[in-house]
């Protein structure tokens, strides 16, 4: 199947995991005494934090990418694969514009948690986040496995959903000092699954499958 501008498009899910994964891994060096282990990545990013301008540089392509990636997603799903399936791509959708838009919107003021009206904010998103999440994967594993074409797609989002449910059951269970790494599972669990989207894009498979 010739590949179309949409199909291409798909790539940028792709550029914006990896953008992702270069400012988690590269802005702590212009963090003096930061510990990813014990530390969330949103401290990064902070208002006040010494790697706030990497962070921004390494990241600029996570929201953009991502979104665009998505959204060409929902373009190509019209009419396409089931109910159930549909809304559960369309709500993850969602959940990307709110990560974007709300922690761009309400960044923390500090590394940590200082209980200003900005922090409750990004603890406000957070919950968005996470509940839309949960919504959406369980849309599409649902909607994936009733059709066996996209049932790989389904197991995707099964994992997915644990490396999200890892996170949020660890960070309230493991010690201080293991924190940020559970954080990360949950991340990049939705993160990663963004990629997997837009791979589906790129090869074509949502544009092939019939009405239903």
């Amino acid at each position: 199947m010739k590949k179309t501008l949409i199909n291409w498009l798909g790539l940028l899910g792709i550029i914006s995991l990896l953008s992702y994964t270069a400012m988690v891994v590269f802005a702590p060096l212009a963090y003096p005494g930061y510990d990813w282990k014990s530390q969330a990545v949103s401290d990064l990013s902070a208002a006040n934090a010494p790697s706030l301008t990497l962070a921004n540089q390494l990241n600029a392509l996570f929201g953009p990418a991502g979104i665009v990636s998505v959204m060409m997603v929902c373009v190509a799903i019209q009419g396409r694969l089931n109910k159930t399936l549909r809304a559960g791509l369309y709500a993850f959708a969602v959940m990307i514009w709110v990560t974007n838009v709300g922690y761009t919107m309400f960044p923390l003021t500090e590394s940590g948690y200082v209980a200003t009206f900005q922090d409750f904010m990004h603890g406000a998103v957070t919950v968005v986040v996470v509940v839309l999440s949960i919504i959406s994967l369980v849309l599409i594993m649902i909607g994936g496995y009733r059709k066996r074409r996209f049932s790989s797609l389904a197991v995707w989002a099964m994992i997915a959903m644990i490396g999200l449910l890892v996170g949020g059951v660890g960070v309230n269970v493991v010690p201080p000092e293991s924190f940020g790494i559970v954080q990360r599972v949950s991340l990049f669990a939705v993160t990663g699954f963004n990629a997997v989207l837009g791979m589906y894009l790129f090869a074509g498979m949502f544009s092939q499958d019939e009405n239903n």
